[in-house]
């Protein structure tokens, strides 16, 4: 369980690295005129979000590994409960089940305004500056 936890963060950083350089980004930041406010453009700016994307990356993949091994965990904190039962309780099944709940309050967010604009969209002609 150790070396998964381990290979997890490993291949989060690595991920991390070559997907994000932050030595791009902060000279595509320098061109277009945008800063981080209270940093320097240029090279401050770099180290700066090197440093934020390597906390960041520390505490994605520490929450990554959390939820890759509690099926593990419930497996042996409770008594006579198999892996697949366990598996149910965490890891994919878990980012699944969050997902497809979010993605479904923001549906519900959605229909809901647009019901509450149909009624204002629906009202009438729109009129000028002279009113009849």
């Amino acid at each position: 369980m150790l070396l998964y936890v381990l290979l997890i963060i490993f291949f989060s950083y690595f991920w991390t690295a070559t997907q994000f350089d932050p030595t791009k980004i902060a000279g595509d930041m320098k061109k277009t005129g945008a800063f981080v406010p209270g940093i320097r453009p240029g090279r401050p700016t770099a180290t700066f979000l090197d440093k934020t994307m390597n906390r960041i990356t520390l505490a994605g993949a520490l929450f990554l590994a959390l939820i890759a091994i509690i099926p593990t965990l419930i497996m042996f904190s409770v008594h006579n409960m198999t892996y697949n039962i366990a598996s149910f309780f965490g890891g994919t099944a878990l980012l699944i089940i969050v997902g497809v709940m979010l993605d479904t309050v923001r549906s519900i967010e959605s229909h809901l305004l647009m019901r509450q604009y149909d009624g204002f969209m629906g009202k009438g002609k729109i009129h000028g500056r002279r009113a009849y």
